[in-house]
């Protein structure tokens, strides 16, 4: 055999590439096939289709991680400059918000993260997760029929099945020193098993009739994230508002807040304002803000 490998070696190899979300055919008389073939992540590839963004950034190309987010932590801690990039084929530990697992797919997600540092202190990133939505959003509808929409605080939606997720991990001084660890998974081809693994209705890229190559599309997201990260660093959230409001999924829509005491409050949802706040106008018309990581949205009445 060309590898010198023994079939049993071949079996695990394959099993182990099932494990972690390829999908592999036999084919009788003939061996083993994918059904689809697999642009893989390539540094190279990568930087020349950023241009001239690419000096804004640090490629790592990672095999296997943990975490993409908990892997950069760890580098932030020891100095990692801003715009360091950990872009990862697969995800052992992905995490999402509020302590949620986000599944990844070999060769059928992008799971990337971006260390930002800034001098202004903690203060300062009220509305980040919402800019890096807008972000990926645009970078999506680059190449999308179907536009991707967004929903408060951090997700990325079409037709209310989720699309992309993200997760803002921050460290640092109120006043001071500051960085934030900016992870982003999204999904480019699922199969059924991967579908049902996840607790909520998901959609992907290869639905969508996306077919743009993952190098591109993560060279698009990193563009447009150069790009607005370039506004909030100057004007904050507030100049990016109504854009963001623009593509706001659910306003309008009635809603249910629930709030970490296990309380539930139930209206209509009336957009962000210049933090980043959710703004809900209540049962008694009365509109009130809401912010913090804990706080979960849903239309109302859904599961």
């Amino acid at each position: 055999m060309e590898f010198d490998l023994s079939r049993t070696s071949i079996f695990n190899v394959l099993a182990q590439a099932e494990a972690m979300g390829l999908t592999i055919h036999a084919v009788r008389g003939r061996g083993y096939r994918m059904p689809e073939s697999v642009e893989w992540l390539d540094r190279a590839t990568l930087a020349q289709n950023l241009g001239a963004t690419a000096v804004d950034y640090t490629i790592q190309v990672l095999d296997s991680v943990d975490s993409t987010n908990s892997a950069l932590m760890a580098a932030a801690l020891n100095g990692a400059a801003d715009g360091t990039l950990f872009c990862a084929e697969h995800q052992d530990s992905g995490r999402g918000r509020r302590g949620r697992r986000w599944h990844s797919v070999l060769g059928g997600s992008l799971t990337f993260s971006v260390l930002w540092r800034f001098d202004t202190g903690l203060q300062a990133l009220a509305g980040l997760s919402l800019v890096v939505g807008l972000a990926i959003a645009r970078a999506v509808n680059r190449h999308s029929r179907h536009t991707a929409r967004l929903k408060w605080p951090n997700d990325i939606l079409v037709d209310y099945r989720k699309l992309a997720g993200i997760l803002v991990e921050v460290q640092g001084d109120m006043h001071g020193a500051a960085f934030a660890v900016v992870g982003i998974g999204l999904n480019v081809r699922l199969n059924e098993a991967q579908r049902d693994a996840v607790d909520q209705a998901v959609v992907d890229l290869a639905e969508m009739g996306v077919t743009v190559g993952r190098n591109q599309l993560l060279a698009d997201c990193l563009q447009e994230l150069q790009a607005a990260l370039a506004v909030f660093r100057q004007h904050g959230f507030a100049a990016l508002r109504e854009e963001w409001q623009a593509l706001d999924a659910y306003a309008g829509k009635s809603v249910a807040l629930a709030l970490p005491d296990a309380r539930s409050i139930h209206g209509v949802a009336c957009g962000v304002d210049e933090t980043g706040a959710f703004l809900l106008r209540d049962e008694q018309s009365i509109l009130n803000p809401y912010s913090g990581g804990e706080i979960s949205l849903r239309l109302d009445g859904a599961r």
